[in-house]
């Protein structure tokens, strides 16, 4: 589970905030009150950026990638009653 840490408690603590990362999840530093950087074991951040993936593979791979679509333009009158 997250903890969350004030920044000067961080930096005083900084070994014990990593032993953290590792063992129990992200670490949250704050400062000002305000949540500003997470601190993650080295696995968890390789684990994110492995699973990135790029827009149009995530389309093409997807089960609906061979459904056709009816891309026309629909040329029906505007409504008339519509106001801004």
């Amino acid at each position: 589970m997250a903890r969350e840490w004030q920044l000067q408690e961080a930096k005083d603590k900084f070994g014990q905030v990593i032993a953290e990362a590792r063992c129990s999840g992200p670490q949250i530093i704050t400062h000002r009150g305000e949540k500003t950087a997470v601190v993650l074991s080295f696995e968890e951040y390789r684990r994110l950026l492995v699973s990135r993936q790029k827009l149009s593979d995530f389309f093409r791979e997807s089960p609906l990638a061979e459904v056709e679509l009816d891309l026309e333009r629909d040329k029906s009158p505007l409504r008339e009653d519509f106001t801004l």
